[in-house]
């Protein structure tokens, strides 16, 4: 009868607490959201002088060709490429648009415009998070400290400050008001507002395959304000939930292409994920209140220490936990830790991908849940004399002290070099973060530092693919035959190794080539493009070794497979067009050298060569255009009798 009567004075509670718009503005309307804004911004802000790092950046924007060259001209192929193909095992197509669209604005040359974007994606997150909690009837104080917790956590780091973590934060931005929209529409239900959450849903799911959750944080939600669930609300969700299923089954192929699933399978027997589960999910309660030893990665061990097994006891205590706070009528426990769990249960690495067993960015949304528990009960303590004093000074303590981490941990995002300097402050005996600060330090110059760093991943682990970035450094620097040795020794362990990868004999190829062995070369070449038919770069060593052998038929035809591969390659339709014009096909030679100057036209040599094209197709008025034009651009070569002919002054 007592816990009857408790459950009913919770349920009263509630009922009189769920907050309208109304009881906002009475609360002081959107100050508090509004200086909760201005703190993340702060904190954040050295965000935007941090660089892109070669952690994915690469893959997902810098080198993929459809953002390198987003531009008005191929805008439409390319989103179509975009959104019709994943990106390293990983189907989310809207953000890698609007990477794309940063490119437009900011071009590579200004990270800090990309971080910005991110910031800014992540204070509309903030805002929707302050009013979802005032929506479930937190006052403003509630609200502001979840809200705030949820903006300057320093769990936030990674997916604010790390660009490709772009689809957090993006995700998040329609996520979060398509969940503030269903509360509202449980209140006052429209089919307008039933489509643009629906809507807000397909957004979310393109931007991250997270996203399907959603229906189950609205079943949560249902439990949260009716204090129950019925079968009504499942069979309300049925279509969020079909489109889930459908999302989830492509990421999972995207995965499985990609071997990222095969990966981490391998790194342990199936039997023991659910302990990497159960541990995963210890390591984020614990992070949630103390998070301690960031890193942006989390390696597996090489062997499973015993003491993950024992952390299986974390799951019968999480269940336990949440039954006896539903029994005891407590919704706000059961619905905070009931959402964290819905949002991080297909994090837990339980079915493995990737490279590591946690990330902090898995936590973004699922922390939401457990902010909320916190608010909840901080603005009711402050409420309360005895308590008022002792509260204000944790929120201030724990403010100060997350708003400091998170300050210094944006630094570590700065670029490649302190990114991979920090993972190696806590795993050096991971080769991933040798190897990829050499390759950084490669990209700068630093030979000798990159040498060391090679070698020491080398001594680690010996691998194929570190085996072949030494050799790239031994062939950028080779100033004599003896260092071109030294690459091509390289590249037959890389072989060795690995034989059936593309890449490594088309390398090797161009280092034979270099040494004057183009018998060699030609055959290496030839094996990579077998073992790998869409190896853009064999296309291009071969035609260049076709090309300089005068065999120019073969070259054309290498050229146009590049070509095939990634259709934006300036200079090659260059080549091609030239090719065309040397063999009096002046149609195709006119196509393809429209296709440089289209994607390209700061080129003074495109021009010419078009120039004489338009000449022997009797076009002089066109052909003087472009030499206006290449002289313009500064090309020096135009032949005297070209100029005479078209009327140029000499």
């Amino acid at each position: 009868m007592a816990k009857q009567n408790k459950q009913q004075q919770s349920s009263d509670k509630l009922k009189n607490t769920v907050a309208t718009e109304t009881t906002t503005k009475q609360f002081g309307g959107l100050m508090p959201v509004f200086i909760c804004l201005g703190i993340t911004a702060m904190v954040f802000a050295n965000t935007l002088s941090n660089k892109f790092v070669n952690w994915d950046d690469d893959k997902n924007f810098y080198e993929n060709p459809y953002v390198q060259n987003f531009t008005s001209e191929f805008f439409v192929k390319n989103t179509i490429e975009i959104f019709s193909q994943p990106v390293i095992g990983n189907y989310n197509p809207l953000s890698i648009f609007s990477l794309a669209i940063d490119k437009v604005i900011y071009g590579f040359d200004n990270p800090g415009g990309w971080h910005f974007t991110n910031l800014l994606l992540h204070l509309i997150c903030v805002f929707f998070v302050y009013r979802i909690v005032i929506s479930l009837g937190l006052n403003c104080k509630g609200a502001f400290i979840t809200a705030l917790l949820f903006g300057i956590h320093p769990m936030r780091v990674e997916s604010v400050a790390w660009i490709t973590e772009r689809k957090d934060v993006l995700f998040g931005a329609f996520y979060l008001p398509a969940l503030w929209l269903y509360i509202k529409q449980k209140k006052y239900p429209t089919t307008k507002r039933t489509f643009l959450i629906f809507l807000l849903f397909g957004l979310s799911l393109l931007s991250k395959i997270q996203a399907v959750m959603l229906p189950l944080s609205m079943l949560m939600v249902d439990y949260y304000l009716d204090g129950k669930l019925t079968y009504k609300n499942f069979l309300s969700k049925l279509p969020f939930f079909i489109l889930s299923l459908v999302i989830g089954i492509v990421g999972l192929f995207a995965l499985a292409h990609e071997g990222s699933i095969e990966a981490a399978d391998n790194a342990y027997p199936t039997y023991t994920r659910p302990f990497i589960g159960s541990y995963s999910l210890l390591i984020y309660l614990i992070k949630s209140v103390i998070p301690f030893r960031m890193s942006p990665l989390y390696p597996y061990p090489t062997t499973m220490p015993s003491w993950f097994y024992l952390t299986v006891i974390v799951y019968f205590l999480f269940a336990w936990f949440i039954w006896k706070k539903y029994k005891e009528g407590e919704r706000v426990w059961v619905f905070g830790l009931g959402f964290f769990f819905v949002n991080v249960f297909m994090l837990l690495q339980i079915l493995g991908a990737g490279q590591g067993f946690i990330a902090d960015r898995f936590t973004y949304i699922p922390y939401l849940g457990i902010f909320f528990i916190i608010g909840y009960y901080a603005s009711k303590y402050l409420e309360v004399p005895s308590k008022k004093m002792m509260t204000t000074g944790l929120l201030l303590v724990g403010t100060l002290a997350f708003a400091g981490m998170t300050i210094k941990q944006n630094t570590v995002w700065k670029d490649s070099e302190n990114l991979w300097t920090h993972v190696l402050k806590y795993y050096q005996q991971v080769t991933l973060p040798w190897g990829n600060r050499a390759n950084f330090r490669r990209s700068e110059g630093r030979i000798l530092e990159a040498l060391a760093d090679y070698n020491k991943a080398i001594s680690l682990q010996p691998s194929a693919q570190t085996y072949n970035s030494r050799a790239r450094l031994y062939f950028d620097v080779s100033s004599s035959p003896d260092t071109l040795q030294l690459a091509l020794s390289d590249y037959e362990k890389a072989i060795e190794l690995d034989p059936k990868n593309g890449e490594f004999y088309s390398n090797r190829g161009a280092t034979y080539a270099r040494l004057g062995n183009l018998a060699k070369a030609l055959e290496d070449f030839n094996k990579a493009l077998e073992f790998n038919p869409n190896n853009k770069d064999g296309y291009l060593n071969r035609s260049v070794l076709y090309y300089n052998t005068g065999q120019n038929d073969l070259a054309l035809a290498d050229m146009l497979s590049y070509l095939k591969i990634d259709p934006f390659n300036a200079d090659l339709w260059f080549e091609t067009g030239r090719i065309y014009a040397s063999k009096g096909n002046w149609t195709d030679a006119m196509t393809n050298l429209n296709k440089a100057i289209a994607i390209d036209a700061s080129q003074g040599i495109y021009f010419y060569q078009r120039c004489l094209v338009f000449i022997n197709m009797n076009n002089d008025a066109q052909a003087k255009q472009d030499a206006l034009m290449a002289i313009q651009l500064g090309y020096p070569s135009v032949a005297p009798d070209v100029k005479q002919r078209l009327g140029i002054p000499q």
